[in-house]
């Protein structure tokens, strides 16, 4: 495994222990010598990541699409930035230059990223490990939902089972090796 796939914020968020949750993660990537491979932004959890993968001496793979560049949301320090026409080929590049995904917390973007990835494995079109860190409870209601779905039938228990969840960086990264 060289590169992890980390779907995560553009924002903040409401808690400290987001950003704080978000660095922890980049610096573990980095201090396992693992790269990272993010949509390419400087702010809120996105650029807590690639800052501390970077601060940490990793390596940093951002892709973003060129409209988020002309509205200068690009992280200027990172490894190598890719700059791709749209979501579609953003989310096609970061699947092809990943190993594993994991999501942080996040909006609409992160879930909808999460949930392609997850299902993709769910269909065999990819088998790489899938992951959430749990950050304050922040996934526990989704995580509900998706135990609701197992119990109405919509879903079966060896797809909800592709999902990895764990609340700390390391036994995470432990979980996604193969």
């Amino acid at each position: 495994m060289q590169r992890i796939c980390v779907f995560a914020g553009s924002s903040a968020g409401a808690k400290p222990a987001y950003l704080h949750g978000a660095a922890r993660f980049g610096s573990e990537l980095a201090r396992r010598g693992l790269g990272l491979v993010y949509g390419g932004g400087a702010r809120g959890l996105m650029g807590a990541l690639a800052d501390a993968v970077l601060e940490g001496g990793g390596d940093v793979i951002g892709v973003i699409p060129r409209s988020m560049v002309e509205r200068e949301w690009a992280h200027p320090r990172v490894t190598k930035m890719q700059t791709v026409g749209d979501m579609h080929e953003r989310k096609a590049l970061m699947n092809q230059l990943a190993d594993a995904f994991v999501a942080l917390p996040g909006g609409i973007g992160t879930l909808e990223e999460l949930f392609e990835v997850y299902s993709w494995a769910q269909l065999g079109f990819h088998h790489k490990r899938v992951g959430i860190l749990e950050v304050e409870g922040f996934y526990a209601p989704l995580l509900g939902c998706l135990d609701r779905l197992v119990d109405e039938g919509f879903v079966g228990r060896q797809t909800r089972s592709l999902l990895l969840l764990e609340t700390d960086a390391g036994r995470l990264l432990d979980a996604l090796l193969p």
